[in-house]
């Protein structure tokens, strides 16, 4: 499983990955110990989470600088609205919790700070920024689903693993990754390494990924 030559190195410099792919919120979803008012919480505010961050992915077409740039960010902003939220809306419904609902959930602030963060490095910077904070949410769902589609011990919550261990969405990972790929070689050149900007697209991925764990923390604490 590869996701890009740029995010395994983003990945791979970044200590607190484990701590956020492998948390123990990760764990009970495998599991099937997580509590389901847990999960249902957790669901509740990452509807939240997934309107902002398709504005963010919007907000991509306004910062790319070629027509495939602007066509897969584009794409991925509708999978986001008419996919991965329409899962939340079902598993919620299905517990009695209907779209209005979710609408009105009041974010934690553990939600505000990861969510406002992605928005600000695509607002005062430009596409690498952008993409380089939005990339542990999208890689990292692709690696928990498809760890989890082999590790679990439980059916609990296998829609939601079935999700982003699906073909569809380990797709929209490869290509964001190759979207990441060609857009740091298009504007930082073939050894982006060595690049004054490398160290804070770096940063940039380290900080989003801790604001993910801290994300997971929040989805235990209902």
């Amino acid at each position: 499983m590869s996701y890009g030559r740029v995010f395994e190195n983003w990945r791979g410099a970044t200590p607190a990955w484990s701590d956020y792919t492998q948390h123990a919120f990760v764990r009970g979803l495998g599991e099937g110990t997580l509590p389901p008012e847990a999960f249902l919480h957790y669901l509740k505010q990452d509807y939240v989470f997934l309107i902002h961050f398709s504005r963010a992915w919007a907000l991509a077409v306004t910062k790319a600088d070629t027509v495939a740039e602007m066509r897969l960010a584009a794409g991925t902003v509708n999978g986001l609205i008419n996919e991965e939220i329409a899962l939340h809306i079902k598993i919620c419904a299905d517990a009695g919790i209907g779209e209005a609902t979710l609408f009105a959930t009041e974010e934690r602030a553990e939600n505000l700070a990861y969510t406002r963060y992605v928005l600000d490095a695509g607002h005062s910077g430009d596409l690498l920024d952008l993409l380089a904070a939005l990339a542990p949410c999208v890689m990292g769902y692709g690696e928990i689903g498809s760890a989890l589609a082999t590790s679990k011990t439980s059916a609990t919550y296998a829609d939601w693993i079935n999700t982003y261990a699906g073909e569809d969405y380990q797709q929209v990972c490869r290509d964001v990754g190759a979207m990441i790929d060609a857009a740091v070689q298009r504007r930082l050149g073939d050894d982006p390494q060595s690049s004054p900007r490398w160290s804070t697209l770096q940063n940039r991925f380290a900080t989003a990924t801790k604001l993910e764990v801290g994300f997971w923390d929040m989805g235990l604490t209902p």
